[in-house]
């Protein structure tokens, strides 16, 4: 089982080229899992990330 990768909000909204808030967001739906180490820092999996956000976008078969 590979480990998991674990981002600060702002690292992972870099990665992703999205708004910090957007990640807010999505936690705050329930679309993705924050998780919370003491107080105040809030860390996300980024291969959860890329499963729930990412959508691949369908194509033309046969163009």
């Amino acid at each position: 089982m590979p480990a998991r990768r674990y981002l600060s909000l702002s690292e992972a909204a870099e990665y992703l080229g999205i708004n910090v808030r957007t990640l807010r967001r999505a936690i705050a739906d329930g679309r993705i899992d924050g998780y919370r180490i003491g107080d105040r820092i809030v860390r996300v999996d980024l291969d959860q990330i890329e499963q729930s956000l990412l959508i691949k976008i369908p194509t033309a078969v046969g163009r």
